[in-house]
């Protein structure tokens, strides 16, 4: 994965990494900006209630008199009409800002990622890209909103209160001030326990749910094997060492609590100590000594929050790390800028300026490494493919007969030399240009979730029914839209559960075939199928690659005897090609190969004929 590691993200990243973020949070500015003020305004309001009661016991109490009650009930009400509205115009804001970022973030993330490369999915499993997607942005977005309202109330609160205090009675302020230093060094020293504890929780969790997964996905293995007893000492010894750990939190957790609560009974005890002396004196009234009490009951509270927000902060910028360095990979295989701005980028496309693609295949030259490797498994490789010629690539299971349709398809470019389509060089025009004439149909089939109509207008968007049911024939698979009741507006479920894996094979082969393609590759397409679809298959492959090229990527050789050229591929090497009859006829790799599969299927036929 590549990604920006520059001294202004270093810099970043060390301010909670929330510059990295900014681009996302700037369309919201007014609302940020509306969110700090209502934030400051609901805390001067906090801080100013007490001194209501104050006033009240000094006043309508201590001088025994109604004469301003009016005025201090409409005051007192429009204070607290104040503060509902506040409260729900901040809420409100909180929540709307807090879903917007999210979906800028989600939205811009995944845009993103249909501009990387292949081989980013190749070398990042997909768990880790969902979880920068949903759960590191559901996290910013909370922070940018929320966290940063906490931040302002608190701060804000705990700045009034101290003001207001200090222009009362400035000596008890002043004592009051030790306590709340005192009070916030202790919060941030345990919040700073608390937060690894927190860490090493969160990790031995991930643990957990992996062996949980485990057991439960490869519960038929774990039986098969007898290792359940096994599995299940590995999994008290991972979940005991969280009990320990969450234990172990819970603690520092209660002793936070016991230290917060201290500090709080200590400035209780302060201000009732010295405020009742000073009342006693005549220096203090009942009703002053009321605020310091409010405000030694209630600042605590807000430093604590003020702490674990910080320590959150801390936390989160790891999330906003993570969605940076994701929004900072660059493409490996991009456009230029020469042929976007004459054919469009993939959101974008310059459809007018589209030449037509023939299908001539050319290799010229070409050398190739994967970025994740340091073998050449191409080298001053050459071949020239003809419209209309089919291309059968051959060999072991992981021997690497995907490349050569990967560089095909551009998913990858070699280091060296050219791949040409109709004589140009690939990268003289856009990928979207050359996928969409690209038909590709993958070993293991995928559905999108909704109906089979849905999934075919992929293939061509503006195909009509009788194309569809056109198509579905061509590949024999007509009838199984045919058996179901709604037909073509069947649902087919999340990655066509509700059909089975030759069905499935079969629509999407009917999918690639409904956009016409001029080349046409099939990955193993017929290994995941049983004998009689395999059948349907090929006898539409014989018609269907007439007069159009393809590569055929085979698992059973006998499917690719008239092919026009096979390759035999060894290591990550082409090491043979030519014809059937050639390639068999010089006795080497793929001779070997082919003898070896069909002693394979005459033993598989003596066993079969036993059992029955």
């Amino acid at each position: 994965m590549q990604s920006s590691n520059s001294k202004a993200d270093r810099k970043a990243a060390r301010f909670f990494g929330i510059p990295g973020i900014l681009p996302y949070v700037k369309p919201y500015r007014k609302k940020l900006i509306f969110i700090i003020c209502l934030g400051m305004i609901s805390s001067c309001i906090d801080a100013a209630t007490p001194l209501f009661n104050r006033y009240a016991l000094n006043h309508f109490v201590g001088e025994r008199t109604l004469d301003t009650l009016a005025v201090f009930i409409t005051l007192y009400v429009i204070v607290l009409s104040l503060q509902v509205a506040d409260n729900f115009l901040s809420t409100s804001i909180c929540g709307q800002v807090e879903v917007e970022v999210n979906r800028d973030l989600r939205d811009a993330s995944f845009t993103h990622l249909q501009n990387l490369s292949f081989s980013y999915f190749n070398q990042n499993p997909v768990g880790y890209i969902h979880a920068r997607v949903m759960s590191d942005t559901s996290k910013i977005g909370e922070t940018v909103a929320w966290h940063m309202m906490d931040i302002v109330w608190c701060g804000s609160y705990v700045v009034a209160v101290l003001v207001v205090m200090l222009c009362i009675h400035r000596p008890l302020a002043l004592a009051m001030v030790g306590v709340v230093l005192l009070s916030a060094l202790v919060s941030a020293l345990f919040q700073r326990a608390m937060v690894r504890y927190e860490r090493i929780v969160r990790e031995q969790n991930a643990v957990i749910t992996g062996d949980f997964n485990e057991g439960i996905t490869g519960s038929l293995t774990v039986k098969l094997l007898g290792i359940a007893a096994k599995m299940d000492r590995s999994f008290f010894r991972d979940t005991e060492k969280m009990r320990r750990t969450s234990v172990g939190s819970a603690r520092v957790g209660a002793f936070f609590t016991a230290s917060v609560a201290l500090m709080s009974q200590t400035a209780l005890a302060l201000v009732l100590w010295q405020g009742g002396i000073l009342n006693r004196e005549g220096v203090m009234m009942i009703g002053t000594l009321s605020v310091f009490l409010s405000y030694a009951l209630g600042i605590m509270e807000p430093i604590r929050q003020l702490v674990r927000t910080f320590s959150r902060l801390t936390a989160i910028s790891a999330s906003i790390e993570r969605f940076t360095d994701l929004m900072n990979t660059e493409p490996g295989i991009r456009d230029s800028e020469e042929v976007v701005e004459r054919y469009g980028d993939s959101f974008n496309p310059k459809k007018e300026n589209w030449e037509e693609l023939y299908g001539d295949v050319e290799f010229e030259d070409v050398t190739f490494i994967y970025p994740d490797g340091e073998e050449k498994v191409l080298e001053h490789f050459s071949l020239k493919v003809k419209r209309g010629q089919n291309v059968a690539i051959v060999g072991e299971t992981g021997a690497g007969k995907s490349t050569l349709v990967n560089l095909i398809c551009r998913f990858y470019e070699p280091v060296e030399g050219r791949v040409l389509i109709d004589g140009r060089d690939v990268r003289e025009r856009s990928l979207l240009w050359l996928h969409s004439h690209i038909g590709y149909v993958l070993q293991t089939p995928y559905l999108f979730s909704g109906s089979i109509r849905e999934n075919l207008k992929y293939g061509r968007e503006n195909a009509t029914d009788e194309e569809i049911m056109q198509a579905l024939a061509m590949v024999s698979a007509d009838g199984i839209v045919k058996a179901m009741e709604q037909g073509l507006d069947s649902e087919v479920g999340e990655g066509g559960m509700s059909l089975s894996t030759g069905e499935k094979q079969l629509i999407s082969f009917a999918r690639a075939l409904l956009s016409d393609p001029a080349i046409l590759i099939l990955d193993e397409a017929t290994s995941s199928v049983d004998t009689v679809t395999e059948q349907k298959i090929q006898k539409a492959i014989s018609v269907l690659t007439k007069d159009r090229t393809s590569f055929v990527i085979a698992h059973r050789l006998s499917t690719i005897v008239d092919s026009d050229l096979i390759l035999a591929v060894s290591e990550g090497r082409i090491v043979e090609q030519g014809t059937h009859r050639e390639l068999m006829q010089r006795k080497g790799y793929y001779y070997t190969l082919y003898t070896r599969q069909f002693e394979q299927l005459a033993v598989d036929s003596i066993d079969k004929n036993k059992n029955i």
